[in-house]
């Protein structure tokens, strides 16, 4: 098949997305599927990029002009579609509210060329409800409507689909998931922990994704706070990029004067990442809404405990390691949870082997690979 991913930017810093778009993209190629990414060249990485087309993956960014809340105009695609598009089979849309959606979708029609979009937790409208609600108003309905197949992470976002309008019989269900083999001879421990001068009788709590208001860090930042008048020997890492939330989270640390107990490392990728989840005693995810986050895979195939909120749309599955490891979005009960784990050694070897084991048998990136090529051989 001759497919063709549609993604608005491409940089490991953006996370889910764009992760979930490249593994894929790669597994069609090594499965000799011709695969093309169009994205933009907003925030465009260019040594990612060279790694995954080393991979046999086609990669075009297209200049973005205006940037209107990350709805990234770049007019320059019509060209390329109206000569390009009407030589692929299939086409996967990755996020909701897009420009690049948008036309993709006008030249699809134009053509008759199928395609599929996965909204990757995009579709609650949380902020810039304005230009969201006009772009469904303008082109959503009609690109969600004409949708051969909609893919869902999870239940919750099923059911989003649905409230939109999506009939049940176009979703199917395919959770993230991740490349097992990568996990298969992880770094030696203590590694994050010399590089960031930590000492070894230092309980590490790890936090890692974008810096942004909807990760919920100000909260484990609270929780932290209070878990340190508790408990001492203990280490806050924030690790990811800025997503817009880095200066307040730093001036909260400052006035809780947790300077010394919390590092910030800024994005961990490669084996920097492994690293800090090997040496980490516990994950947190301190979400407000959090669809289906890599993350949490990520931790449990290094074998590290996580807790999490129960607004992350896996919280079920994350509750199979232990009932006490999902709260409520509140931080006395974050630290609380946090301070049991911390308090006992076995209970977290217990949770984060049980969690290595949900991945390996539930979402490995083989398993997710093949539900999708059988979508798309049957459309």
């Amino acid at each position: 098949m001759k497919i063709l991913q549609v993604i608005s930017y491409f940089s490991q810093k953006f996370g889910g997305e764009v992760n979930v778009c490249t593994n894929l993209s790669k597994e069609f190629a090594k499965r000799k599927h011709e695969v093309t990414i169009i994205t933009t060249d907003f925030s465009f990485d260019p040594h990612y990029a060279d790694a995954i087309r080393a991979e046999g993956v086609s990669i075009v960014p297209f200049p973005c002009v205006v940037n209107i809340g990350l709805f990234l105009y770049s007019p320059s695609i019509k060209k390329w579609l109206e000569e390009n598009l009407k030589d692929f089979d299939i086409i996967h849309f990755h996020n909701y509210w897009s420009y690049q959606n948008v036309e993709v979708y006008n030249y699809s029609m134009k053509f008759g060329i199928p395609y599929i979009i996965q909204a990757h937790g995009s579709l609650p409208i949380f902020e810039k409800q304005h230009l969201k609600k006009l772009y469904d108003f303008v082109w959503g309905k009609s690109v969600l409507k004409n949708s051969s197949v909609c893919i869902a992470l999870t239940k919750i976002e099923s059911d989003q689909y649905i409230k939109r309008g999506v009939p049940e019989n176009k979703i199917v269900i395919i959770p993230n998931g991740i490349d097992i083999s990568q996990y298969a001879n992880l770094p030696p421990s203590g590694q994050f922990r010399l590089k960031n001068q930590i000492p070894e009788k230092d309980r590490i709590i790890l936090s890692l994704g974008r810096i942004h208001k909807i990760k919920g860090i100000d909260l484990l930042v609270t929780a932290f706070s209070q878990l340190c008048r508790q408990m001492g020997n203990v280490k806050l890492v924030i690790a990811g990029p800025d997503g817009g939330s880095l200066s307040q989270i730093q001036q909260q640390i400052r006035e809780l004067h947790l300077e010394k107990d919390v590092i910030v490392t800024g994005p961990l990728y490669g084996k920097d990442k492994l690293e800090a989840y090997i040496d980490a005693d516990v994950f947190v995810l301190p979400s407000r809404y959090e669809a289906f986050p890599n993350t949490v895979l990520e931790a449990w195939a290094c074998g590290t405990p996580v807790i999490a909120t129960m607004n992350c749309c896996i919280s079920d599955i994350i509750k199979d390691t232990d009932d006490n490891v999902v709260v409520e979005f509140d931080s006395v009960q974050m630290k609380d949870t946090i301070l049991d784990l911390l308090n006992n050694e076995e209970k977290r070897k217990r949770i984060g082997l049980k969690g290595k084991k949900i991945v390996e048998d539930n979402f490995s990136m083989t398993r997710i690979i093949q539900k999708v090529e059988e979508i798309y051989k049957t459309i």
